[in-house]
């Protein structure tokens, strides 16, 4: 029986620096892969990659915008560099905008749209070039996309924002399947996150609020939870944890789906 056990093994997380991309990194260094932190904020991605280095690990940081196809043909290079191959990508940065839909704006949703979708389109796009034979590193891989229990529910505020971590749903599956039709050696899934209390979590339960949805956003969190049979909010090693596995050979035979990770709220 396998274990998640990453020994070895050269993982990019993108959105790196903090939040969930941060608990991320932290996860799969802990299960022994050598970890780039990809991010726009670069000192707080160096300072990440330096916590990382002084237990042990391996780990570097590098710059990117991931709407930039330059940025991640350079940002796979280093890793490459670095690190010496590629073995696992994690499709982690997001934005998220709330409006109700007779609000919204074209210029937010299209951020969305940019850096939700299209950066995780490229990610894609650019993994499986370095991972697949004749590759850069060439030893096929897996790639784990953050999607959201956003893409699974219909909870009020986040119209935009469900539409674009939908896509990611999609999108990882129909990469699954080309890459295995195509022999790529590589797995593609994708995670649901639930609500978790990070500075993004949180700035949802006060937005929802400030939009007249919920009195509070102590009060947008309690529907979150209400919903929730686990009764809590996630925190953020429920979905290191979770993306370690997708990662690992304990998940070899997992590949072209979701994992809800969401104390049952999609359910």
């Amino acid at each position: 029986m396998s274990v998640p056990a990453l020994h070895g093994r050269t993982a990019l997380v993108t959105g790196g620096a903090r939040g969930l991309g941060q608990g991320m990194a932290q996860a799969l260094a802990r299960a022994g892969a050598s970890v780039v932190v990809a991010d726009v904020l670069d000192e707080e991605a160096a300072e990440t990659a330096r916590v990382l280095a002084k237990e042990g690990v391996t780990a570097g940081s590098v710059h990117l915008d991931v709407t930039d196809e330059a940025g991640w043909e350079a940002a796979v290079a280093a890793t490459v560099e670095q690190l010496g191959g590629l073995d696992v990508l994690v499709n982690n940065a997001g934005v998220e905008v709330t409006a109700l839909v007779t609000e919204i704006d074209p210029a937010d949703l299209r951020r969305m749209l940019d850096v939700n979708v299209v950066g995780t389109a490229l990610g894609m796009k650019h993994g499986l070039r370095a991972m697949r034979p004749g590759g850069a590193a060439g030893t096929g891989g897996s790639i784990v996309n953050v999607s959201s229990v956003a893409a699974t529910i219909a909870f009020p505020g986040i119209a935009g924002y469900s539409a674009t971590k939908s896509a990611v749903d999609r999108m990882t599956r129909i990469a699954a399947a080309e890459a295995g039709k195509l022999g790529y050696g590589v797995r593609v899934n994708c995670v649901y996150p639930g609500l978790v209390p990070t500075a993004m979590g949180m700035k949802l339960a006060v937005d929802c609020a400030g939009i007249g949805l919920f009195d509070s956003p102590q009060a947008a969190v309690e529907a979150v939870v209400a919903q929730t049979p686990s009764g809590r909010l996630g925190e953020v090693a429920d979905m290191a944890d979770a993306v370690v596995f997708l990662a690992s050979d304990a998940a070899r035979f997992v590949n072209g789906t979701g994992l809800a990770v969401d104390g049952g709220m999609g359910s």
